[in-house]
């Protein structure tokens, strides 16, 4: 299934979400945001990745954070 920035095939690392085009996980990208690192070095560790689809990954998850049904329905 491809979701614009993400793609999840089992055929590439087994499911995991990844970024479209690419083999880097969607969760790298919240790693190094966890550990204090900015978009661009992440960028920069990870040439493959579009910075229009990190950013669109980040919308992503900021519309799913940031609205009560979506939290309800995700998380409750």
């Amino acid at each position: 299934m491809n979701y614009g920035a993400i793609n999840i095939d089992p055929e590439t690392m087994g499911g995991t979400p990844v970024f479209t085009g690419t083999r880097v996980p969607i969760q790298a990208l919240f790693d190094y945001i966890e550990t204090g690192e900015t978009l661009d070095e992440f960028l920069e560790n990870f040439p493959s990745v579009k910075k229009e689809f990190a950013l669109q990954v980040l919308k992503m998850a900021s519309k799913t954070l940031t609205t009560e049904k979506s939290l309800y329905e995700n998380f409750a």
